[in-house]
C-alpha cells in the first residue's frame, strides 16, 4: 500500500466513524412504498436537536402498490409532503427522484434530487460531511455521485438495503430493483454504512398492542402511523396476532449517540446480478451494522415520536 492510499485509507475510517454534534442529514425514501418510511421521517424530524435535516428526496420503487417506478416516486413525493404537513413541518425542502432505474453503472438518471445532492454536497467536506440516510432503491443518490463524483469526499451515505453477508442469498427489495445504483455505491469508495435487513435489521420488530399502548393519540403524526400499520398488516398477515418490521429506523438511529446496535468495520463486498454477494479482502472499509438491539432502539423511537416538536 502506498503512502498515498495508506492517507486516504485513514480518512476513510475517520469518517465512517460515528457523528459527534449536531450534523446535517438528507434523507432519500420510497416512503409510499411501506409504513417504515414514515416513522423513519419523524423520527428524524423529531431529532432535531442533532440532526438537522437539510432536505428530504423521494426514491422510486415498483411492486404492486404500483405500476411503474415513476408512480412510486410521485407517490412517496406526495407522502412526504403529507407526513411533513401531519407534523406541522414547513420549510425543508422536498424533491422528486428518479422516474426510473439506472440503465448502467455509468449513466445516471438526471432528477431535482440527484442534481440536488450533486450540488448541495459541494458546500461540505471531508471533515464536515453531509450525511445521506438512503432507505429505498439508491437510484438517485448514484446518480448524485455519477453527476458530481467529487462529492465522495464530502458525503458518508447510510443505506438500509441488501441482506446480512452471512444470509443465503441476496435478492433484497431496495438492493434488486436498481443492482447498478448499489454496485455504484459498494464500489466508488464513498464511506457507506450499511444495515441489511433480513438477518439484522429484520429483528426491529413491533407489534400492534405496543403501537396502540405507546403511540396512538399521542399527537397527529402518531396516531396515522398506527393507524396505517394496523392497515398494513391486515392486508399483508390477515391475522391478528402480529409483528412488523420496522426496518428504515434503524437509518436514522445509527447516527444518534445511543445504544441501538452493534457494527465493525468490513471489506466492502460486491453485489453481484444474480442477487449474491461476492467478497474480496483487498476491497476498501464500510462499516457493517451486525445487530440491532431492539428494546433500546423501540424505547428511542416511542419516545422521540411522543416528544413535542422541536424548534426547526
Amino acid at each position: 500500500m502506498t503512502v498515498s492510499s495508506m492517507g486516504e485509507s485513514a480518512l476513510l475510517l475517520h469518517r465512517l466513524e460515528k457523528p459527534k454534534g449536531k450534523i446535517d442529514v438528507v434523507l432519500d425514501t420510497d416512503a409510499y412504498n411501506e409504513i417504515d418510511d414514515q416513522y423513519a421521517i419523524g423520527y428524524l424530524l423529531h431529532s432535531g436537536k442533532t440532526l438537522c435535516t437539510r432536505a428530504i428526496y423521494a426514491a422510486p420503487f415498483s411492486n404492486q402498490k404500483v405500476s411503474s417506478p415513476a408512480e412510486g416516486m410521485r407517490l412517496s413525493y406526495e407522502e412526504i409532503l403529507h407526513i411533513l404537513a401531519l407534523d406541522s413541518r414547513c420549510g425543508i425542502p422536498v424533491l422528486q427522484g428518479s422516474d426510473r432505474y439506472l440503465p448502467s453503472e455509468s449513466e445516471e438518471v438526471f432528477s431535482p434530487a440527484a442534481r440536488d445532492l450533486a450540488q448541495r454536497a459541494e458546500a461540505y467536506s471531508a471533515e464536515r460531511p453531509l450525511y445521506v440516510v438512503a432507505i429505498g432503491a439508491a437510484t438517485n443518490v448514484a446518480s448524485a455521485l455519477l453527476l458530481n463524483p467529487g462529492i465522495r469526499e464530502k458525503i458518508v451515505v447510510v443505506w438500509l438495503g441488501g441482506h446480512a453477508h452471512h444470509w443465503p442469498h441476496n435478492r433484497e427489495f431496495n438492493l434488486y430493483q436498481d443492482i447498478a445504483a448499489a454496485r455504484i455505491l459498494f464500489g466508488c469508495g464513498v464511506p457507506l454504512v450499511q444495515l441489511p435487513c433480513q438477518g439484522v435489521v429484520s429483528a426491529f420488530t413491533l407489534s400492534g398492542p405496543e403501537l396502540w399502548k405507546w403511540l396512538h393519540g399521542k399527537n397527529p403524526l402518531c396516531s396515522y402511523l398506527v393507524e396505517h400499520t394496523q392497515q398494513e398488516a391486515e392486508r399483508a398477515y390477515r391475522r391478528e396476532v402480529w409483528t412488523r418490521p420496522i426496518w428504515d429506523v434503524a437509518a436514522v438511529a445509527w447516527l444518534l449517540s445511543g445504544d441501538y446496535m452493534a457494527d465493525r468495520l468490513t471489506p466492502s463486498p460486491i453485489p453481484q446480478y444474480d442477487h449474491h454477494y461476492s467478497f474480496d479482502p483487498t476491497r476498501h472499509w464500510i462499516r457493517y451494522v451486525y445487530q440491532i438491539k431492539r428494546d433500546n432502539l423501540a424505547e428511542s423511537l416511542i419516545q422521540t415520536l411522543t416528544l413535542p416538536q422541536p424548534a426547526p
